[in-house]
C-alpha cells in the first residue's frame, strides 16, 4: 500500500551504501559559502569536457555518465535483468540529477563534505574491503579511477545527508482516519451492498460476506499514504459513523466506513517510511520545477 515514486539508486555498489549509511547521521552541517558554485572542469588546453548534464550550473561528465551506465549494466547483469538501454539511461540520468539536487541542497543548508570527512569515508571504505590495495582493486574492477570515486563519494555523502535533513521535518504524529471496506470485483455487486446499507443492512455484516479473513479492516492511514488516491479523498471526506458511495478503485469497487478520526494520531513505522518517502520526492519535483537542468547531447 505504499505511495512510491522517487528513483531507485542503485549505481554506487554495496560497499558505498554500507558506507554511507552508517556514516551520514553522524555528521553535523559545517559552515559553506551560500549558493551554487557551478563546477566546470577544464583540460589544460582549456577545451571544456563533454558534459552529459548541467544542474543549476554544476555538472556531470560524459565520462563520468557513461561510466555509471556501465555499472548499472553491470549490476543488473549480476540480478539478472534485462534493462533496455532507453530505460536505462533514463534511470541513470535521474538518479545523478537528483544527487546533485540533493548536495546542492545540502550546501545551501550549510553541510560541506570537506576534505577530511572525505577521506575518513575512503579509509573507512578501505578497511571495510581489507585495505588500500583492496579498495585500489575494488576501484578497478568498477571503473573508478581515485578521483572519480572521490567525486562520486563527495556528491553521495552530501545527498545522504540532505535526504536524512528532509526527513527528520516529517512528523511522527499526522491526521489519520481508521476505515473499514466492501470490496468488490464487480460494479453490481458493490452498488447492491450499497443499496444493503440504505435499506439498513449492517456494515459489519456486509464487510465480513465480502472478506471474512479481515472484514475489509484497512486500519489507520494518513494522508499520502495509499497508492489509491480516490480513497484517500473519500475517506478523509467521511466523519466517524459515515459510509462512502460506490468507488472504483485501482482493487475494484469499493465502498468505505470511517470507524475513528484522530487530528494527531501516531504514525506506524510503514505509515512514517511511506510519508518520508513522499517528502524526498516532493522536495525533488519542487527543485527539478525550479532549477535549471541542461541534458545535453
Amino acid at each position: 500500500m505504499h505511495k512510491f515514486s522517487f528513483h531507485s539508486s542503485i549505481l554506487l555498489l554495496a560497499a558505498i551504501f554500507v558506507l554511507l549509511l552508517t556514516g551520514c547521521q553522524q555528521n553535523t552541517p559545517t559552515s559553506t559559502s551560500s549558493g551554487v558554485t557551478p563546477s566546470v572542469i577544464v583540460l589544460p588546453s582549456d577545451t571544456p569536457i563533454p558534459m552529459a548534464v548541467i544542474v543549476n550550473g554544476e555538472g556531470i561528465s560524459k565520462a563520468e555518465f557513461e561510466a555509471e551506465m556501465s555499472r548499472f549494466f553491470a549490476a543488473q547483469t549480476e540480478l539478472g535483468n534485462s534493462i533496455p538501454a532507453e530505460q536505462a539511461n533514463q534511470t541513470v540520468l535521474d538518479d545523478l540529477i537528483d544527487q546533485l539536487l540533493l548536495k546542492q541542497g545540502a550546501e545551501a543548508s550549510g553541510f560541506s563534505v570537506d576534505d577530511a570527512l572525505l577521506q575518513t569515508r575512503i579509509d573507512t571504505l578501505a578497511g571495510q574491503i581489507g585495505g588500500m590495495e583492496a579498495l585500489s582493486k575494488w576501484e578497478q574492477d568498477h571503473g573508478y579511477s581515485d578521483e572519480s570515486l572521490r567525486v562520486a563519494l563527495r556528491r553521495q555523502i552530501a545527498a545522504a545527508w540532505m535526504r536524512d535533513y528532509i526527513i527528520a521535518q516529517v512528523p511522527t504524529i499526522a491526521e489519520q482516519v481508521h476505515v473499514q471496506q466492501i470490496l468488490a470485483y464487480n460494479k453490481e455487486a458493490a452498488q447492491n451492498a450499497w443499496e444493503q446499507l440504505n435499506s439498513g443492512a449492517e456494515f459489519d455484516s456486509l464487510a465480513y460476506e465480502f472478506d471474512p479473513i479481515t472484514k475489509g479492516e484497512l486500519g489507520w492511514f494518513p494522508r499520502n499514504y495509499l497508492p489509491d488516491v480516490q480513497i484517500e479523498e473519500a475517506a478523509f471526506s467521511l466523519q466517524p459513523g459515515e459510509y462512502s458511495q460506490v468507488i472504483e478503485t485501482i482493487a475494484g469497487y469499493s465502498i468505505l466506513k470511517v470507524i475513528e478520526r484522530d487530528g494527531e494520531h501516531l504514525l506506524s513505522p510503514d505509515a512514517l517510511l511511506t510519508l518520508q518517502t513522499h517528502a524526498i520526492q516532493v522536495w525533488l519535483d519542487d527543485k527539478r520545477a525550479s532549477g535549471e537542468i541542461i541534458i545535453l547531447p
